[in-house]
């Protein structure tokens, strides 16, 4: 599986990217373990930079990811997931997508509903 995990201390950048709309869901890091066990279980598994530990895309909130198709780039130092998102949304804020800004007239502006509660999945830490 000969990815470069060594280019960003020990990371590749894992882009996520809906397989039946193509949309992008969000970018997370993986260290050898958690590209290791995405393989292995079928399941987005990230490692966490601020809290230096894997996560489970989906272990709190119940909003899994399943992986249809895994790519890497030319330098093999990023890797692009396809999945089957399990779940109104990914993001943590309670959207289908991380990415629900756009940029206009030079601000940021949510561009599009939320798709469920952050509050009523994570509780009040979101």
């Amino acid at each position: 599986m000969d990815l470069d995990f060594a280019k960003s201390d020990g990371l590749v950048t894992a882009v996520i990217q809906d397989s039946a709309s193509g949309r992008v869901l969000m970018v997370g890091y993986m260290n050898e373990e958690a590209f290791r066990k995405t393989v292995e279980t079928g399941f987005a598994t990230f490692y966490s930079r601020s809290r230096r530990k894997l996560w489970q895309k989906g272990e709190t909130s119940g909003h899994r990811l399943i992986v249809k198709e895994i790519s890497t780039d030319c330098d093999r130092d990023a890797v692009l997931l396809r999945v089957d998102p399990q779940g109104p949304g990914v993001c943590h804020d309670g959207y289908e997508s991380c990415f629900y800004r756009r940029l206009e007239d030079g601000r940021w502006v949510e561009s599009e509903p939320r798709a469920y509660d952050p509050a009523a999945v994570y509780g009040s830490q979101a």
